[in-house]
Parts: C-alpha cells; sequence; structure tokens
C-alpha cells in the first residue's frame, strides 16, 4: 500500500475516532436550534423538541428565530452538534426558485423528519361550493375572478395552489402575502376566496366555521379532519403536497454524532404529551431516520422541480 493511501486510511480511522468520541461526550454547552419566524406551529414543534431535548442531554437547549436567513446561519456553522437548524420545506424549495447562501445536500446534513403537515383546500363560507368539483366548475365560469392567498415563492400553500391550478386547468389570481398567518387572515376576513394553507396554520379557523375545508392534499385521508376527502378522491388523481419540517446539522458534523441526535429527536417526539400537543395544531409526527429525511428530500425536491418546469413558475 503506497505511503498517500496509508496516510489517508489513518486519517479516516482517526477522523471515525474522533466523531465516535465526541457523540460520546456531547454536549457539554447549550446547543442552539435555528428555526422560523415566532408564532407559527413549526416554532411550536421546535420549542416542545428543544425543552424534551434540554431534559435528556442535560444542557439548555435554546430556540433563535431567525427566518429563512436561519438556512445560511447554519450552513455557515462548525459542525460539532451545538447549532442546529429546524425548519420547513422551503429550506429545500426556494433554492428551485433563486439563488440563495445555502445548499442543502452540500451545506447540511439530515438528522430527522420530525413533523408533517398536509395541506388544507378552503374557501370563504360565502363562496358557494362544498366540493372540490363544484369549485373547479365554479372557478372555469369566472377565469380570473377568484383570489386565492399564499405566503412566499416556494411555500407549501404556493406550490399545493399551483399545482391545483395546473391540474383543474383553471385560472385563479395569486395574491402573495409575506406569512402563512397573513394568508389565513385574508381568507378569514374574505379578501381572499381560496387558499391552500398547511393544516397547522387553519385548523382553528377550521374549527371555529370561519372557512370551508374541501379536502386535504396528501395522498391519504388526514385524522387531523376526519371525514375529509384527499384532492386525489375528489377529482384529480395524483394531486399530492406535503409540508415537512426537518431537523439539520451543518455538514460534516460527526455520523455517530448524527446518529445519536436522531435517536433522541425520535425519543422527544414521541413523548405522549408532546404528540398530542402537534398534533392539536395539525402536525403529525415523522421521526424519522437520517437516511429516510435524505431520501424524502431528494425525492420531493425531483417532484417539485418538475411541477416548478411544468408549470411556468418563476420567483414573484
Amino acid at each position: 500500500m503506497s505511503t498517500l493511501k496509508v496516510a489517508l486510511s489513518s486519517l479516516s480511522v482517526s477522523l471515525l475516532a474522533f466523531g465516535v468520541t465526541h457523540a460520546q461526550t456531547y454536549p457539554v454547552k447549550p446547543i442552539r436550534i435555528l428555526t422560523v419566524q415566532a408564532g407559527s406551529a413549526s416554532d411550536l414543534a421546535s420549542r416542545l423538541l428543544a425543552k424534551e431535548l434540554q431534559e435528556s442531554l442535560g444542557q439548555p437547549v435554546i430556540v433563535d428565530n431567525r427566518g429563512l436567513i436561519a438556512a445560511e446561519l447554519a450552513a455557515q456553522a462548525p459542525p460539532d452538534g451545538y447549532t442546529l437548524l429546524h425548519y420547513t420545506s422551503p429550506i429545500w424549495i426556494v433554492p428551485l426558485f433563486r439563488s440563495v447562501g445555502w445548499d442543502v445536500e452540500r451545506d447540511l446534513a439530515p438528522i430527522a423528519l420530525t413533523v408533517f403537515s398536509p395541506n388544507i383546500l378552503v374557501v370563504h363560507p360565502s363562496l358557494p361550493v362544498k366540493t372540490v368539483k363544484e369549485l373547479i366548475a365554479f372557478a372555469k365560469q369566472r377565469p380570473g375572478e377568484l383570489n386565492y392567498g399564499t405566503s412566499s415563492t416556494g411555500s407549501s400553500n404556493h406550490l399545493a395552489g399551483e399545482l391545483f391550478k395546473s391540474m383543474a386547468g383553471v385560472n385563479m389570481v395569486r395574491v402573495a402575502f409575506k406569512g402563512g398567518g397573513q394568508s389565513v387572515n385574508s381568507l378569514v376576513s374574505g379578501e381572499m376566496q381560496v387558499s391552500f394553507p398547511a393544516a397547522a396554520s387553519i385548523m382553528g379557523a377550521i374549527n371555529s366555521g370561519k372557512v370551508r375545508a374541501l379536502a386535504v392534499t396528501s395522498a391519504k385521508p388526514t385524522a387531523l379532519v376526519p371525514g375529509l376527502p384527499t384532492m386525489a378522491q375528489s377529482g384529480l388523481p395524483g394531486y399530492e403536497t406535503i409540508s415537512y419540517t426537518c431537523l439539520f446539522a451543518p455538514a460534516r458534523t460527526p455520523p455517530a454524532l448524527v446518529t445519536r441526535l436522531s435517536e433522541e429527536v425520535a425519543r422527544a417526539l414521541r413523548v405522549p404529551s408532546v404528540e398530542e400537543r402537534l398534533f392539536s395544531v395539525g402536525s403529525e409526527v415523522v421521526a424519522s431516520s437520517p437516511a429516510q429525511a435524505a431520501a424524502t428530500i431528494k425525492s420531493e425536491t425531483q417532484r417539485i422541480r418538475k411541477l416548478i418546469h411544468d408549470a411556468g413558475l418563476r420567483e414573484q
């Protein structure tokens, strides 16, 4: 064996040993979780996760609400497990629309998919439709007259609406808001007629009768809204959109540490009180392995890239 190969082999063994040792002694100082803006269901999930991890790891776990810039900060952080990123699917979707300061595959290491929330097709109660087929017929009779609210380009509610327009062959006008909460408020007030919010942001309005739910966007019905049909069951076979939330570490974080964190996250999310609280706000626990998270992100990215191409979507 050449001197270079021996040196590289020794280096690999040394790095592996360092990673295992680091995972065994970790953590020895506070951990920071970078995440979405405060007040959302994803923020709540971050705080519930932080509380459980703090108890199991024996160190403070601090939630730092930074919005989308959190991805860039995490990508630049040391790969030592003390800076983590807990964020929704725009982390891997927004780069399909525009240049950003991070690359998910290059800069981030998935630890676990934590929760998911399907989108719900909802309409203002004043709209005279009670099914997806009725909405499609109504929209076709009034091209360009219905408004649908979304948050930023690349968000799950934006993609859900564009997929609906493409598959149903309808012309509705998108109105983009800075956040999902503003989009929901515009629907409740009657400013918008249609919306596709994540279940986590609309359950309260559905339960109070302020909006009418027509269908869920996941491939299977959801226990979040019992009895609500899927979009596929409602006349659009193959329709599916879901909003995932994933916990990441910076790339090059030792695999042994990523594995340990994934195991800790799974235990935290399966605490009955945590699972029940998340379900109450429209989120279902996933608690995947790192490999499952990476595979889901890859397949979702490919699927959404095709949607962007087929629908001719651009940054707005």
